[in-house]
């Protein structure tokens, strides 16, 4: 892999991430651009205790372009985009528009309640370019390129998690207008927070006090006794397991565990890595079939947090959702999940399974 590193015309940091065979990338951007906002702050929910980004800027960021405006395009002589060079394989970067910024200052809050905490929104947001297609998506991709969206994903973890501050990185791709995606090419986002968010501290919790209980990390029992009932097996491999939980909150999850438990994904060998791509493309590629059409869904790396106390209770795994509950219908979160958080849903995890097995024949 080819790692070349340069910077944008506002000083955001970009690199690019080349197969070894890929020619020299032009760094030069030209453009004359505003100054990145550094308005990003947090403010700590006494009741619930959790953090909530106040990013107000963003509310102008670039919303559903056309194709012909793509600013994650590569540049030509006539339109100068994001990305300075003329093609690429793999490029990330800080994002024009941040939730959280390692420049963040924040704005005084003189009017907010004695409980109520504010910070700066300290940071990084990164896109990441999975190719320079604009018409591609991620199950289109070769294995071997898939590969190296791996190794970028673990080359920004390891980057970021040494960032001063940061707790917790997150590697995820959001999809489909449906989900809310403002541009159509194809790319995912990295988030280092400044703490260990809410799903995280949850579900390390749970393992903290599985393990006092029986010796054993939940995670690696999970996977067992999916592999061992097989009802909800999508696919496996040698390296990886693919499964729909026996819990699902959505009509469409499905998540894919490495069968050696492992903490995050520069933890991850060469032959782990590729044996996801090839198997991560054919869960794509069926969730695309379930339907007859390129499935919504948002693509989610739980790995372990930077620096925590039950850091070591975590099991690295990627879980894909859907809110598409059929060819013409959406989940939506009602009453239920949005006043409770309790979720309820149509479809019986076996029989998405069932779908999503066939969907592969």
């Amino acid at each position: 892999m080819k790692r070349t590193v340069s910077s944008l015309a506002d000083g955001r940091e970009i690199i690019y991430f080349d197969h070894d065979s890929a020619p020299q990338r032009e760094l030069h951007d030209p453009r004359t651009l505003d100054p990145v906002s550094t308005a990003s702050q947090m403010r700590h929910d006494p009741v619930l205790d959790e953090w909530v980004i106040m990013a107000s800027h963003r509310q102008h960021r670039i919303y559903h372009p056309p194709t012909t405006d793509c600013p994650l395009c590569p540049s030509t002589s006539e339109r100068h985009t994001e990305i300075p060079s003329s093609d690429y394989d793999v490029v990330v970067f800080e994002n024009r528009f941040p939730s959280l910024s390692m420049n963040a200052v924040g704005d005084e809050v003189p009017s907010l309640p004695p409980l109520v905490e504010s910070r700066a929104g300290v940071g990084r947001c990164e896109v990441v370019c999975f190719t320079s297609d604009h018409d591609a998506a991620f199950a289109t991709l070769k294995p071997e390129h898939a590969r190296l969206v791996v190794d970028t994903w673990a080359d920004r973890t390891t980057a970021l998690g040494e960032l001063p501050g940061v707790a917790q990185v997150f590697p995820f791709e959001n999809r489909g207008a449906a989900i809310g995606v403002t541009l159509g090419h194809p790319h995912g986002q990295i988030y280092a927070y400044p703490y260990v968010t809410p799903k995280s501290r949850q579900m390390l919790g749970n393992a903290s006090r599985y393990h006092e209980r029986t010796g054993r990390n939940l995670f690696a029992d999970v996977l067992a006794g999916e592999r061992e009932s097989g009802a909800r097996v999508v696919v496996s491999s040698e390296h990886w397991t693919a499964f729909v939980p026996a819990a699902s909150r959505w009509p469409v999850e499905v998540q894919l565990y490495p069968n050696r438990r492992v903490l995050d994904i520069p933890s991850l060998t060469d032959a782990e890595r590729d044996d996801f791509a090839v198997l991560y493309l054919d869960v794509l590629q069926r969730l695309d079939a379930l339907y007859d059409m390129p499935l919504p869904y948002v693509a989610a790396w739980h790995q372990a947090p930077v620096s925590d106390p039950l850091r070591d209770h975590a099991y690295l795994h990627l879980q894909v959702s859907s809110i598409q509950r059929s060819a013409d219908k959406l989940k939506y979160l009602a009453g239920s999940e949005t006043g409770m958080g309790a979720f309820i849903t149509d479809v019986l995890p076996e029989d998405v399974a069932e779908r999503l097995r066939a969907a592969g024949s």
